[in-house]
């Protein structure tokens, strides 16, 4: 998998279904996520049981009991993926280089006090609300695909992808901190 720029966490609020929280994370694993977490959530991967990589045992997991437990690193963006008429449409968000994206439970929305927490809202255009777990797979291949570093796409369907410069790394920088 190709590294992307900055770092990404991903993980749920209130969620009841232990399952799709635990395919969330295995494909967040799969994916690159820097850590996975929880709010006000019961998680178990031995109850999840859709967790085969058991990503808590192998990237950082935060089971954090309530909303005023969170603790996120300093620069780090919260990004709500909810159905808001204000929220921005996940083809053209351009993701923060640290973010931690934060679903809602089942049958539900993010509550009013995480929706407080949010510095974004993105939605996934479609009809109808989508799976938790499919609805983070889609945001994480959507963020790995805007910084990754990948060969760019051809614009028609019998072109060949445009292939990357090589890296070239320069001369060092000197910078004078101004007083």
């Amino acid at each position: 998998m190709v590294a992307s720029r900055g770092y990404f966490g991903i993980g749920v609020e209130g969620i009841s279904k232990p399952m799709n929280a635990g395919n969330l994370f295995r494909t967040a694993n799969a994916f690159g996520a820097s850590f996975v977490f929880t709010v006000g959530a019961e998680y178990s991967v031995r109850r999840a049981r859709s967790d085969t990589s058991v990503a808590p045992k192998n990237i950082p997991w935060y089971d954090f009991e309530k909303l005023d437990d969170i603790l996120l690193p300093k620069g780090c963006k919260i990004v709500g993926v909810e159905l808001l008429d204000e929220a921005t449409d996940l083809p053209s968000f351009f993701h923060p280089i640290n973010a931690a994206y934060v679903l809602g439970r089942e049958r539900g929305s993010l509550s009013p006090a995480m929706q407080e927490r949010c510095d974004y809202f993105i939605k996934i255009p479609t009809k109808f609300c989508l799976n938790v777990a499919t609805a983070g797979a889609i945001v994480m291949y959507d963020r790995i695909t805007t910084h990754g570093r990948f060969a760019r796409r051809p614009s028609g369907e019998l072109g060949e992808p445009v292939p990357l410069k090589e890296h070239v790394q320069g001369a060092p920088k000197k910078r004078r901190l101004s007083d």
